[in-house]
C-alpha cells in the first residue's frame, strides 16, 4: 500500500461558479494539513471550464477565505509554479494534445452521433430497463471516414474508448480498493463538440502534469468512480 506519510503534493481544486462553502473549508483544510504533516506541497488550483457558470468574482473570494482559514499554498494562479498556468481555461491547448494523443493511441474516438440519436438510445435502454450508454455506434469508424467527416465540418465530440475486459482498481487509503469492471462503464465524454474539456479529462491530465500524489474527497463522489 502507499506510504501516507511520504512528502505529498495534494490540490485543492474549486471552480469558480459560486461561494466559497463549508464543504470548500473541509476539503482546504484537509489537504493543507495532509501536505504540512507529510512535508509536502499543497496546490491551488481553479477548475473553470463550465464558462457558463463562471462567475468573475468567486475567484477572490476563495483567495480571501483560505487566507481568513490560515492557509497558505506553495502554488497556485496568483504566485505561480513550476506547473503553470494553474487555471484550466488557460490550459486548453494541454488537454487538445492529450486528447489527441488518446485517439492516436486507440484510447478514444470521435462521435458523431446528435442529441436526437442519443436521446433515442438512452430511451431504448430505458424501455429493457437498463442503465443508459453509448452504444459504440462511432466506436470502430474507419479513420478515413473519420477524417473525411471531420472535414466536411460534421460536428463531434471525443468519448474514451473504455475496454470491454477487465477491471479498473482504485487504491484507496482509507477503505478497501474500489474495483468496478469495465464492462459496466460507459464511453463516457472527453472533450465536448464545443472543443471545452469536460472535468475528468481536464482534472485527470492536469493531476498527472502536476505530480499530484492524493486526491482527497467526499465519499459522495465514489459514484463517479472511474
Amino acid at each position: 500500500m502507499m506510504n501516507p506519510l511520504k512528502p505529498t503534493r495534494v490540490r485543492f481544486a474549486p471552480s469558480p461558479t459560486g461561494r466559497f462553502h463549508i464543504g470548500s473549508a473541509r476539503t482546504a483544510l484537509y489537504d493543507y494539513l495532509f501536505a504540512r504533516k507529510t512535508g509536502g506541497q499543497f496546490i491551488l488550483r481553479l477548475e473553470d471550464t463550465d464558462q457558463k457558470r463562471f462567475k468573475a468574482d468567486s475567484e477572490s473570494e476563495y483567495y480571501e477565505s483560505l487566507h481568513w482559514l490560515g492557509l497558505e499554498w506553495d502554488e497556485g494562479p496568483d504566485i505561480g509554479g513550476p506547473h503553470a498556468p494553474y487555471r484550466q481555461s488557460e490550459r486548453m491547448a494541454i488537454y487538445t494534445q492529450y486528447a489527441q494523443e488518446l485517439i492516436e493511441r486507440g484510447h478514444a474516438y470521435h462521435c458523431f452521433c446528435s442529441p436526437e440519436r442519443l436521446t433515442q438510445v438512452r430511451q431504448e435502454h430505458q424501455k429493457r430497463k437498463e442503465p443508459p450508454r453509448y452504444d459504440g455506434l462511432c466506436r470502430d469508424l474507419a479513420p478515413g471516414e473519420v477524417r473525411s467527416r471531420l472535414d466536411n465540418g460534421e460536428s463531434s465530440v471525443i468519448r474514451f474508448k473504455t475496454p470491454h475486459q477487465g477491471s479498473t482498481t482504485c487504491i484507496d487509503i482509507l477503505r478497501d480498493p474500489i474495483v468496478v469492471e469495465n464492462a459496466t462503464i460507459d464511453d463516457y465524454i472527453l472533450v465536448k463538440s464545443s472543443g471545452m474539456p469536460v472535468y475528468h479529462l481536464a482534472a485527470t491530465v492536469d493531476d498527472y502534469l502536476m505530480k499530484i500524489s492524493h486526491v482527497l474527497r467526499g465519499s459522495e463522489w465514489l459514484p463517479t468512480f472511474p
